[in-house]
């Protein structure tokens, strides 16, 4: 597969989309925070301090995905026409958080998507540092994607 992020000098540069065809495209990821038993349940009842932790995740991971392109440097601004994250957990440690971005443009939206529950896990890490300072986050991964030349792509759960 050739690599298309290079120009004939080798050098970085934003990958060219004018002649692709607009489509609908829709990525979805996952990532996930492992924390201590007594840390969820405080998320689950309200008992953090700084307020309803998962209400501000969500909100922060759609501004991230709104902002991508602000901060990886090779991704398009792209007009978002949906953002969707929700929470779930094992109702012990492990909470996760799914993204659903969609456009309909030239190029994907998988970057978003991963920013968005990237930054929704960090949102939620802030907001509970307090209580808990080694809660982890991850594995972030891509779940699917559709849409696009490359066609569409879905991670073999194993």
């Amino acid at each position: 597969m050739e690599l298309t992020h290079f120009n004939e000098e080798g050098r970085a540069r934003m990958v060219d989309v004018s002649d692709k065809e607009i489509t609908k495209r829709i990525a979805v990821a996952r990532s996930m925070v492992t924390m201590d038993s007594g840390t969820m349940s405080a998320i689950k009842e309200g008992k953090i301090s700084k307020g309803d932790v998962l209400a501000v995740a969500q909100v922060a991971g759609i501004m991230a995905a709104k902002k991508t392109s602000d901060w990886i440097p090779m991704c398009h601004p792209l007009p978002l026409t949906g953002i969707d994250i929700r929470f779930s957990d094992n109702s012990e440690d492990e909470l996760y958080i799914e993204a659903t971005v969609k456009t309909t443009g030239k190029t994907g939206v998988e970057m978003e998507a991963l920013t968005a529950v990237s930054v929704a896990a960090l949102t939620v890490y802030d907001m509970c540092k307090a209580l808990q300072k080694d809660m982890m986050i991850g594995p972030t991964q891509l779940i699917s994607k559709s849409g696009g030349k490359n066609g569409d792509y879905a991670r073999e759960e194993s």
